[in-house]
């Protein structure tokens, strides 16, 4: 079950280090700015970005599109100070709280989310929610996780998220968008060590899928399962697998 306390508590206190460390999660934002630069016909003037985080995609889309009107949405209300030098421009907004729960002004030329939707109750309800916001051919566009994402860690602990496949998302989408495009790829990183992929995870914010404490023994035992089974040469894997998708309101 999402915890949306325990996520909003976990990406709260991992502001200051998420920059450092999410270098996938840049890098993802960096592929799906490119993708809408190729992608979108024309310049969207409106657009809302759900789960802007510390603004790995907001600022290149602000770089790339210049929207009139930028609206940013992050479960964590702390984010809004990684925007402070864009919110003193009436151009940017931001509106703190749960996407799924919140009402956002129809509208919107572009919906746009990155690295969030994998957190998200019922992707399927918000992907219908989105399309009343959206003008009559907006675009919905987003990145999230598949089911190969932090393999590692599943495989070690036993426990994460419920990943969608990318032609179970295609299919959710179906009904009210035409796809324009979707892709997928793998993301592996390496660390030296086990513990610094729970350094990793940490600082990040990912551990929000994680209540517990653990004892000394659970982290000597986690350390030597992980190494036992993704060593890679001197060091350990963790893997990322995103999915990206562009598509359009069906007239």
């Amino acid at each position: 079950m999402i915890n949306k306390q325990l996520i909003t508590r976990r990406f709260s206190r991992a502001i200051e280090s998420y920059n450092r460390e999410a270098t996938a999660q840049k890098q993802i934002a960096g592929r799906l700015n490119d993708m809408l630069a190729h992608y979108l016909p024309a310049r969207p003037r409106h657009v809302l970005e759900i789960g802007s985080g510390t603004g790995f995609l907001t600022r290149p889309l602000l770089r790339t599109f210049h929207p009139e009107k930028l609206i940013l949405n992050d479960i964590c209300h702390e984010m809004s100070t990684c925007f402070a030098d864009l919110l003193s421009d009436r151009q940017v907004t931001f509106i703190p709280g749960d996407a799924e729960q919140l009402s956002f002004p129809s509208g919107q030329d572009l919906i746009v989310s990155c690295s969030a939707l994998q957190w998200f109750v019922s992707p399927e309800l918000f992907f219908k929610r989105c399309n009343t916001l959206l003008s009559g051919h907006g675009y919905f566009a987003f990145s999230t996780f598949g089911k190969e994402n932090l393999k590692e860690i599943a495989a070690v602990t036993g426990s994460g998220l419920h990943y969608y496949s990318l032609e179970e998302l295609k299919k959710s989408l179906s009904m009210h968008y035409n796809i324009v495009t979707a892709g997928e790829e793998r993301i592996r990183l390496t660390f030296a060590t086990p513990l610094d992929v729970l350094y990793h995870l940490k600082h990040t914010g990912v551990t929000a899928v994680c209540r517990q404490a653990w004892t000394k023994g659970d982290l000597q035992e986690f350390c030597d399962k992980y190494a036992k089974l993704f060593s890679c040469g001197n060091a350990v894997t963790l893997t990322y697998h995103p999915l990206y998708i562009i598509a359009r309101k069906k007239p």
